[in-house]
């Protein structure tokens, strides 16, 4: 930690956290280090710890570097006999938070209101209300008509017009298990929709009985005729002995690449350690034929007890899943813990650490890894620390917003906001916040209008974002 002038109060401050490793890390700043750094980390006898000047290393590696390993020419004292590592990684998120919060504080975003401009660094937008008094719509899909199918959690699938006048209830979907974080949770349109009418849906499905629920995620598909779910079909189940009584992580997103293959996300559904094991369901991202079938290529066909629709594993709770369409890489975009969402380039066959490496900790602030990399597992394109509560993703083509053509535009929930990632080389070479407390964003969609396309949650409702003047 490089902005410390009397460094034996803050020594006192991390054995503190040393001895009581298992409390909360904001409850332990209060009692051993506010004294010398202030109640909200302005500084006072040291130096502030959230104005965002570093003096040697502003990166998490370095400022966990200079709490471990100190700094003798400036009178810092070494950590590492006081502090384990997981704990230095618990106080590097811990001040990563207020370092957000303070400057959150102190600037402007880019806050959107219906009929209101908003300026950002490459386009001027209006954001309009299409469609409100939802319950809580989850996923945007866009018939040929212009027409929006949106997906409620707790099980309806709307078509609602263009300009919002008109919405029906689609008859005879799929039931769907309202558990916790599970509902209807996905629609997404067949690449060959014109031809082939398929529509699939991504929803929790269960029971519950004898006081326990159990549920997991599933994929199916079917037709419209007219305001009717029809024709339809299995394309994914897990084994009745994986469904779960938690109600967090089913993720999920469907997406399809060039060749018509089939991917979509299962979440770890708070298995933490399942997301690694190859024979279980949880935390992996899928790959499949669109009818279901498992392609001869996918990484572990040949693997004894290895579930053969597997594309990636160790994931947490991917709920954003897009394609670059100049490449035909995948991203997704991956809730972490406290700290340590993620943005992540989806490679075949690939681990993706989960829980095993992570930059996050606990919710309650206490630390459950030191480990940010392990050989044999993916690092992130991008991780957000502390958490934006990543949701939904999606890959910029239109031609209403050109400058922004070849770019990634990324949801989150807890933050409220939507960021633009421009990615070379597979790097995220800028980032840019282009709608600040709009809503809790839960799905990004480019509309065939060329129009960004938000479902926000609380309000419930879509909107989309027109270029202005």
């Amino acid at each position: 930690m490089s902005r410390f002038s009397i460094p034996l109060l803050f020594c006192s401050g991390l054995a503190a956290l040393h001895a009581v490793g298992a409390e909360r890390v904001d409850q332990l700043y209060q009692q051993h280090c506010a004294a010398c750094h202030g109640a909200n980390f302005e500084g006072g006898l040291g130096g502030s710890l959230v104005d965002g000047v570093w003096s040697h290393g502003a990166s998490d590696a370095e400022i966990a570097r200079s709490i471990a390993e100190g700094n003798p020419e400036f009178g810092m004292t070494p950590f590492r006999d006081v502090l384990s590592p997981d704990q230095v990684r618990a106080v590097v998120v811990f001040l990563r938070e207020k370092e957000k919060q303070h400057r959150e504080r102190t600037a402007r975003p880019p806050l959107a209101r219906p009929d209101a401009v908003v300026t950002t660094a490459l386009h001027r937008y209006r954001m309009e209300v299409v469609a409100d008094r939802l319950d809580v719509p989850w996923s945007i899909a866009f018939l040929p008509d212009g027409d929006l199918l949106v997906a409620e959690r707790p099980g309806a699938l709307r078509r609602i017009s263009a300009d919002g006048a008109e919405r029906t209830t689609i008859r005879g979907t799929p039931a769907v298990l309202h558990h916790g974080q599970g509902g209807l949770m996905e629609v997404a349109l067949h690449p060959q929709f014109r031809t082939n009418g398929w529509i699939y849906l991504a929803f929790a499905e269960g029971d519950r009985a004898d006081g326990r629920t159990r549920a997991m995620t599933a994929i199916v598909r079917g037709r419209l005729r007219g305001d009717a779910w029809v024709d339809e079909q299995e394309i994914w189940r897990a084994d009745r002995r994986f469904y779960g009584g938690s109600g967090v992580h089913f993720g999920s997103r469907i997406v399809f690449d060039k060749a018509g293959f089939l991917f979509f996300v299962v979440g770890e559904r708070g298995g933490w350690h399942e997301a690694q094991d190859l024979a279980r369901p949880n935390g992996k991202i899928y790959r499949l034929h669109d009818d279901g079938r498992v392609p001869a290529d996918n990484p572990f066909v040949d693997t004894p007890r290895a579930l053969p629709g597997i594309w990636s594993y160790g994931h947490r709770n991917p709920q954003g899943l897009a394609f670059d369409l100049r490449t035909g890489d995948l991203y997704s975009t991956e809730h972490g813990p406290r700290g340590g969402d993620e943005f992540n380039l989806i490679r075949r066959g690939a681990n993706y650490g989960w829980p095993v490496i992570s930059h996050g900790i606990n919710y309650d602030g206490t630390p459950f890894t030191a480990l940010t990399a392990k050989e044999g597992m993916e690092q992130p394109v991008l991780h957000w620390t502390p958490s934006i509560a990543a949701c939904g993703l999606a890959f910029y083509e239109g031609e209403a917003f050109p400058a922004w053509r070849g770019q990634f535009f990324a949801g989150a929930l807890a933050q409220q906001e939507v960021r633009r990632l421009k990615v070379e080389n597979r790097r995220v070479v800028e980032e840019e916040l282009i709608l600040k407390n709009a809503g809790r964003v839960r799905d990004v969609r480019v509309g065939p209008d060329g129009l960004l396309y938000l479902a926000l949650n609380e309000p419930h409702r879509i909107v989309r974002l027109r270029p202005a003047p």
